[in-house]
């Protein structure tokens, strides 16, 4: 029987309608600013469509494009004068980063309770050390979502996350964790990554690769989380999962494009949102 496909785009307007209804109730729009730093055209799209989607929501909206040989002072201050404007209540910076500047650096300079992607020291560490981070990873925040969509407690479960960088796999091993799955996490040095993904209740697969896992490698029934965004040569986007092997196996599967994406922008906003009432819950 054919897997049962999680239909990202559905779960994200759901989110985006309860939003836009929460939204118009505050005294103000909420803010959010995205950091663009360069050229790269997947980031300008992104950039673009969370801009888009602040808009329809009734969210103040602001990107700041900034040259790809910006220096690392002159980003910074970019970053200081966002978390002192008072209109913002996120900042983003999208990443990768030119390679001149110093990631982390930048991240930790964003004000904590205006780091709605989650990704300041602080938060991370809150996260690892499960004492309640103010903001979590969107990405991984909504493969969580997805999951929780479809009635699947991962409690108990073999959980398998394929990716171990900071951006997914590893703050989404923790939250899988926090839920008391048992998590698996593979690598490019993993010897032998089928043996681990077919034991996988639950699959996340978030690593870049184009067809990396096929459904030969994949436990019957099983939950498959594609996170992969990837472009063929002909222009077509496309998982880490090889979509026709993988829906004949999986109990579950989601589908690249249509499946995380959306989610990540709706799990964005809605801590932004959060972010917004905080603040004007407590001013200064």
């Amino acid at each position: 029987m054919p897997a049962q496909i999680i239909d990202g785009k559905k779960l994200a307007d759901q989110i985006l309608s309860e939003l836009k209804a929460e939204a118009a109730s505050l005294p103000r729009p909420s803010g959010l600013a995205a950091v663009l730093i360069g050229d790269n055209p997947a980031s300008q799209t992104y950039v673009r469509m969370k801009a888009k989607r602040c808009q329809e929501l009734g969210f103040h909206s602001v990107v700041r494009h900034l040259p790809k040989d910006i220096s690392q002072q002159d980003a910074l201050a970019e970053i200081d004068a966002l978390n002192s404007d008072e209109t913002i209540d996120g900042i983003l910076v999208q990443l990768p980063l030119p390679s001149h500047l110093d990631t982390q650096a930048i991240q930790s300079a964003i004000e904590l309770n205006k780091d709605v992607d989650g990704f300041h020291p602080a938060n991370l560490g809150r996260l690892f050390a499960d004492t309640g981070p103010l903001f979590v990873p969107c990405t991984p925040l909504g493969c969580m979502h997805m999951i929780d969509s479809i009635g699947v407690d991962p409690k108990g479960l073999n959980a398998v996350v394929v990716g171990r960088g900071n951006l997914v796999g590893r703050p989404l091993s923790m939250l899988l964790l926090h839920r008391h799955a048992t998590v698996t996490i593979c690598h490019s040095r993993t010897k032998d990554l089928g043996a681990e993904t077919r034991r996988a209740d639950i699959l996340v697969v978030a690593t870049g690769k184009i067809d990396l896992v096929t459904g030969e490698m994949i436990k019957p029934g099983a939950v498959v989380i594609d996170v992969g965004i990837n472009r063929t040569p002909d222009g077509k986007m496309v998982g880490d999962v090889n979509f026709d092997t993988a829906k004949e196996v999986a109990g579950y599967l989601s589908p690249v494009p249509g499946g995380v994406g959306p989610l990540t922008i709706a799990m964005l906003l809605r801590s932004t949102l959060a972010a917004a009432k905080g603040r004007l819950a407590s001013p200064g």
